[in-house]
């Protein structure tokens, strides 16, 4: 399978009220493992603005089942593609993975005014913002929803009705929220040091309110532990959680997620790893015991 063209353009239409597939843009690309990497752009409907994402294809014809990656706070579509070491047991699987942004970007795209990194650009927590100014361009869950499957359907040779989705940190909140909210969008979810409960740790807090408003009821429908105590499921879920990371008690709190699905009888398999931290060091460990999971599931 080849990269798209420079210019891809595609009328078909998405179904998701987004109208039309936008054209497609191929920033770069490069052979890896007998597949294609590459960096695609496209104008996003959903966001107001210019949106990049990565994709892997790997080598053969296809279609092939595809996994979504979400990434956490500070990155883009770069850091699982260049870090997590994904691709070689990818192209074993016929795997297609997807690497989206994790914000809207551009000159007037609003950012937190102190310049911090938890908030604003790169920080878009995969919900649909209602509070100006953030409501204009920030709505990362309905982008990867609505808008991001459709353009992959349309310019990669993707089966679409064999997805899974996982993600690191705010992104493995992403996966988690995304699935429980829309179960019959994915077959199978990973994630690894997710924010397991947003609306009890100061990240999950200060982005709730910001783009959400002050009231905690919004908030439950983006908390994977309020989702879950409210009766959403998932057939299965996979978490791997670094026992040395540094945001563990304050941030994360795998362990209210743990009690969550235990009162609730969801599957889950939580892995503690003693001495692993927060870094890609720790997802590269571990990113192929989540693929061949997924693998098996699709």
């Amino acid at each position: 399978m080849t990269a798209p063209d420079n210019i891809l353009e595609n009328g078909q239409e998405n179904g998701s009220g987004t109208g039309t597939v936008a054209a497609l843009e191929t920033v770069a690309t490069a052979t890896c493992f007998g597949g294609t990497q590459g960096t695609y752009a496209h104008h996003s409907v959903v966001t107001g603005t210019a949106m990049r994402f990565a994709v892997f294809t790997p080598p053969g014809d296809g279609p092939f089942p595809v996994l979504f990656w979400l990434s956490g706070l500070t990155c883009t579509e770069d850091n699982f593609t260049q870090k997590a070491g994904a691709q070689r047991v990818a192209a074993e699987l016929g795997l297609i993975l997807v690497m989206p942004d994790t914000s809207p970007r551009g000159d007037d795209v609003p950012d937190d005014p102190d310049g911090a990194y938890d908030f604003g650009l790169g920080a878009g927590f995969y919900v649909d913002a209602t509070v100006a100014p953030w409501a204009r361009h920030y709505r990362m869950y309905s982008y990867i929803r609505d808008e991001l499957p459709p353009l992959v359907a349309a310019h990669f040779p993707a089966d679409m009705d064999r997805r899974a989705i996982s993600g690191h940190s705010m992104g493995g909140h992403g996966a988690i929220t995304i699935a429980l909210k829309n179960p019959h969008m994915f077959r199978s979810v990973s994630a690894f040091a997710p924010i397991a409960s947003p609306s009890r740790c100061p990240w999950g807090q200060k982005a709730l309110s910001g783009y959400l408003g002050p009231d905690r009821a919004a908030w439950r429908g983006h908390d994977a532990c309020a989702l879950i105590g409210d009766g959403a499921r998932l057939p299965d879920l996979l978490v791997d959680q670094g026992a040395a990371d540094p945001f563990l008690d304050e941030q994360l709190q795998p362990h209210l997620l743990r009690e969550a699905c235990a009162d609730a009888g969801q599957p889950l398999t939580l892995n503690l790893r003693p001495g692993y931290d927060h870094s890609y060091f720790f997802v590269a460990s571990f990113i192929e015991d989540h693929l061949r999971w997924h693998a098996a599931h699709l």
